[in-house]
């Protein structure tokens, strides 16, 4: 059985990436005869090439592929092995990059963060605002260690952790005809304006549907991209909103507003959290994995 040499591993790596024997040497700072032993004692130990050797340069074999791609891997491996190491000998550390949609940042994503940047002082956690969409390709191309998003968006080769729930709310004012209802469905909103929140694109697709479906018209009589704006324009009776219950609570005092919530089908969304590969996080970002899922059942407790 093969011991496996990380240098020899490192030095193969290099030699197929640099195409020839000599720049792979100068890349590493090693003579190019010890280069060239140590990819034929690879060769030697599994009785196979492992490159095609010309007058330019090198490509791996078929056998030289299957052993590049595993090489890389385990090279991976034993670097995010050594840094969670290090970060456990020298006390939690680390750098964290999270890509979330507006709901989870208008919700309840800042107050969990701020409670594991308070509990882990030496971690940063860096967080950008992205569409859901966004948020999966940006995790996928290794733009960030989490994401959150739509349960919806949850396509592609990543794993998807279920992680929370909301539920969407008409809300008016209070002098709005609709103010005293304490559910509502949605098709009896269709008698009045509404107010369309641009970063609801999958949201707008829906209430067309549930409006299509009972042969009604949606109309929307603005448009607004952010949450501050569509509170006020509620707030003077210019329309009505569907927005997350959870993200309209906290200001429906400030904006005097009502809150009615849907009964739809379609009224409760999902978020979950999206990752490349849970087992290969650091230990930064597993502990803010771990944080995030730890505080679930707390935080769905008091809503």
């Amino acid at each position: 059985m093969w011991h496996v040499d990380p240098v020899s591993l490192r030095l193969f790596i290099a030699v197929c990436e640099e195409g020839t024997i000599a720049h792979a040497s100068e890349r590493e700072f090693i003579a190019p005869s010890a280069v060239s032993k140590r990819i034929a004692d690879i060769e030697a130990t599994f009785g196979t090439p492992m490159l095609i050797r010309s007058k330019r340069g090198v490509t791996p074999t078929p056998a030289g592929q299957a052993l590049l791609r595993h090489a890389r891997q385990l090279m991976r491996s034993m670097e995010l092995l050594q840094g969670e190491l290090s970060e456990y000998a020298e006390g939690a550390r680390g750098h964290v990059r999270v890509l979330a949609n507006v709901s989870s940042i208008m919700e309840f994503l800042p107050e969990e963060l701020s409670e594991f940047m308070l509990a882990n002082e030496h971690i940063q956690v860096d967080i950008e605002e992205r569409f859901s969409p966004d948020v999966v390709r940006g995790v996928l191309e290794g733009n960030a260690d989490l994401g959150i998003c739509r349960k919806s968006m949850a396509v592609g080769d990543l794993e998807f952790i279920p992680y929370r729930t909301d539920h969407l709310a008409v809300v008016v004012n209070s002098r709005h005809p609709l103010a005293g209802r304490s559910s509502i469905a949605f098709q009896e909103t269709l008698d009045y304006d509404h107010l369309g929140l641009s970063v609801y694109a999958t949201l707008n697709t829906y209430m067309q549907r549930t409006a299509t479906e009972c042969g009604r018209e949606l109309r929307f009589r603005t448009y607004v991209s952010s949450f501050d704006a569509a509170y006020r324009l509620v707030q003077v009776g210019l329309a009505l909103g569907v927005f997350p219950q959870e993200a309209v609570n906290r200001y429906a005092k400030l904006f005097d507003l009502h809150v009615i919530p849907l009964v739809d089908e379609w009224a409760q969304g999902e978020f979950v959290i999206c990752v490349r590969d849970a087992d290969a996080l650091s230990l930064s970002a597993r502990r803010l994995l771990n944080h995030l899922l730890a505080r679930v059942p707390v935080l769905q407790s008091q809503l």
